[in-house]
Order: C-alpha cells, then structure tokens, then sequence
C-alpha cells in the first residue's frame, strides 16, 4: 500500500454517529491525493458544514466568554472560542473525527496512523477509539508528559523520534505503509481543515457578524478551516494569524509568495513548533488572510498569566497565542475593530510545566 502525505483517505464511507454518509465529499474529486483520488484540493463552505453536521454530537460546542477587563484593555468587544474545552483539551479533535470518520469499514479495521507533538496525536487516538479502530502516533521525545500520557489512555500506540534530527512525516509515512494504515495529517488535508473550521462556524453563529478573527497558526489548518467559515459568514471579516517569533514559517512564506522552510523553531509554544506551512493550508492562507503578527515567548506567558488570573481558564502556550498578540498590540489590526473573534486552540499542559512558565 503506497501513502502519499494526504493519505488513503476517502469522501466515501461511514460517517459515524456524527452525520449521514457522505456519498460525493466536498467539492473537488481531486487534489493531494494525486488526480482522481477522490481526495479534493478546495475546501468550501459547504464542507465545512458537512463537517459540523459529522461532529454534531461528538464534539463538545465550546463556550464564547467575553471580560469586561478585556474589552477595557484593548478597547474592543471581544470574544473568545475557548477549544481549551474541546474533547482532548484542543481543537484538533474537530479535523482528527471528521477525517477518521470518512474512512472504510475496512480501513478503520486495519487502523490509522498520525505523527504530532500533542494534541493532533491525543485527537486521532480519541477519533479511532470512538469509531473502532486503533490508532499508531509518531510523537517527538520532548512532548509534554501530558500530551504523551493522554495519547496512550486513549490506546493509541506511540512511536517516538527527535525532531531535530529525524523527519516524523517520513517515520509516519512509512509506518503506514508497512501496516497498512490510513495516515491522518495533522493539518495539510482537506477533512482535517474543513473540521478545524467548525470552531468559526460555532462562534460566528452565535455572536454575529464580526469585524476581525485571530487564530494561532502551527500548520495552518486551524486558520485555513477558520478563513474558510468566517469569510463565508462574515463577508469583509479581517483574518489574522498568529505565529510564535521563533516559528515565524507562514510570516516568511506569505511575504516570499510560496511555502518557506525554516529550521526546526525553539519556543515554548511546542504546538506551533513547524518548519513550514502545508501545501494546502498555505494556498488557503495566501488568498484569505490579511497578515501574521508575530508574538514573543514572553508575551505567550503574559497571555497564559491573564487567562489564568482574570479569565479562570488555563490554556497551552500555543492556546494562548491569538490573546497574546491582542494583549500585546501586535494584532496589526490599526484601527482596532469593534467586535473581534479570538480562539483560544488548547488548554493541554500539565501542571508542573505551568507552574514553571508562570514562575
């Protein structure tokens, strides 16, 4: 069995207990899959759709808070999607089941491999185990102890290398290919972006219009499904992405016109640590976004701190990102818009690796 980077996923099949089969999938019938592989390049609105009709009922539908000391702060109506409430403690469970959900009955039989510093590997392992399959994640050996430990009580089993000197999309690849499992990609494919997008969708339906959405970018997907869902929602909306200083790949890649690789990123915020931006998720970056801002590790933690203090919720560094670059001023949104989106993508971090970036 050969396994491209998009993986032998297919828009025929089972769609779980989330939503009706899907019988055509979305819009396109080709794309990185490789032509005619049932696999699409486009990702729509309608998809996006079809992706929350899936979840329905899986997936938790998150609370929107607003702070009054916010909206002080900043000077401006804010809302925040707090995915630190999502099953798994992130987003990535909303394009890890739409994904794995689409699969054959004798593809789930056979099982599912992912590769992940976290919350993509705790959300495959979740997504196979609530669909009857088994899941193989390829984890970096500096995961947080969390992360990892939540991946196996989901019964996945772990595979682990250095992400400074091995390649984990080859390790998964192969992995999948002598096993014959369904590789799901943490964010560069059209199933697991149009899920990522149904946070939009959720906190668009019920807070209206807005004027500006802010949303972290590792790989892209979650901004991608988000740009997808909000533009279509709220037409004129201004996207903003949101990098850690040290992993910088989109910034660069949008300012050269195409996808850049930078060396393996140095930052606390380890769900953002990527070398570049995928195929996929960068083209649907390229033509939606307004602009990246760009946020320092010490800014991360003065977003973690605020949470914390005044909004009683904890969030990951990756998690915190979008609130940083708002409490910083780096939202590159002059004038500020009245009414802002901001998802809060993950609240997964143990307690000991809190304490220590709060200290």
């Amino acid at each position: 069995m050969t396994t491209s980077p998009t993986g032998p996923l297919s828009p025929t099949g089972p769609a779980g207990p989330a939503g009706p089969a899907d019988s055509t999938g979305p819009s396109s019938a080709t794309g990185p899959g490789g032509s005619g592989s049932g696999i699409p390049d486009l990702i729509t609105f309608d998809d996006v759709r079809d992706a929350a009709r899936r979840l329905t009922g899986v997936a938790h539908r998150t609370p929107v808070l607003c702070s009054r000391t916010l909206d002080a702060l900043v000077g401006a109506e804010v809302h925040l999607k707090c995915e630190n409430f999502q099953r798994v403690g992130a987003f990535k469970f909303r394009g890890a089941y739409n994904a794995v959900s689409r699969l054959s009955p004798e593809q789930l039989a056979r099982g599912v491999a992912a590769y992940s510093s976290g919350n993509h590997a705790q959300a495959v392992a979740l997504a196979a185990r609530e669909l009857g399959s088994r899941a193989v994640i390829v984890m970096p050996e500096d995961s947080p102890k969390s992360k990892i430990d939540a991946t196996a009580g989901y019964g996945a089993e772990i595979v682990r290398y250095d992400r400074y000197t091995a390649d984990r999309a080859a390790l998964a690849h192969q992995l999948a290919e002598e096993r014959g499992l369904a590789l799901i990609p943490p964010y560069d494919h059209p199933h697991v972006i149009a899920g990522q997008g149904t946070a939009a969708l959720e906190l668009i339906e019920e807070t209206g219009p807005l004027d500006a959405l802010l949303a972290p970018i590792g790989g892209g997907g979650l901004m991608a499904g988000s740009a997808v869902a909000a533009t279509a929602l709220a037409p004129g909306i201004r996207m903003i992405g949101v990098e850690p200083e040290a992993g910088d790949d989109t910034f660069r890649s949008l300012a050269a016109g195409h996808p850049v690789t930078i060396p393996v990123p140095r930052t606390i915020a380890d769900g953002q640590a990527v070398a570049a931006p995928g195929a996929l998720t960068f083209g649907i970056n390229q033509r939606l976004l307004d602009s990246v801002a760009l946020v320092s590790d010490d800014e991360i933690r003065a977003a973690m701190a605020f949470a914390f203090e005044r909004l009683k919720i904890v969030t990951e560094p990756s998690g915190a990102s979008a609130l940083a670059a708002l409490l910083a001023g780096r939202h590159r949104l002059t004038p500020l818009p009245p009414r802002i989106g901001l998802i809060i993508s993950g609240g997964n971090i143990g307690l000991d690796r809190f304490l220590e970036l709060m200290a």
